[in-house]
């Protein structure tokens, strides 16, 4: 089941059950079955305290992404997004925020479903799956 849960935001207006619809689909496409995952929507100061605690690196970023699967068929974890920073990428790449919220999520999904982006080659794929997942959306 999906969850879309405000820590110190509130969760965007727009998500509603076309989105879990959508993220079920991609998870399904992927030979898995959608656990809990919990979207997390919190501020930047929110999210960097856990980049530093968790990760320890002490910068800014728009998600960080916990995978808590306990069995290899279904897909569960903890995605922590912050919407201050989804805001601020849109505005600087001149994109829709939607589509920019969408894309965010659902690199998150393709973390949990054992894509990395660490490399230039691994960060293209990512890119790639992030394109096709977005051009599923309904």
């Amino acid at each position: 089941m999906i969850h879309f849960v405000g820590i110190d935001v509130e969760v965007p207006s727009r998500l509603g059950h076309l989105n879990k619809r959508w993220i079920d689909s991609i998870v399904e496409k992927f030979g898995k079955k959608t656990g809990e995952v919990f979207f997390l929507f919190c501020s930047d100061n929110y999210l960097l305290g856990m980049n530093q605690t968790f990760l320890d690196h002490d910068t800014f970023t728009d998600i960080i992404t916990f995978d808590l699967s306990e069995f290899d068929d279904f897909l569960s974890g903890e995605l922590y997004i912050s919407l201050e920073r989804v805001i601020e990428n849109a505005e600087y790449q001149n994109i829709n925020f939607i589509d920019e919220l969408d894309r965010v999520m659902i690199h998150g999904v393709l973390h949990l479903l054992g894509f990395n982006d660490k490399t230039g080659e691994e960060q293209y794929e990512m890119r790639k799956q992030e394109d096709i997942c977005l051009s599923l959306r309904t």
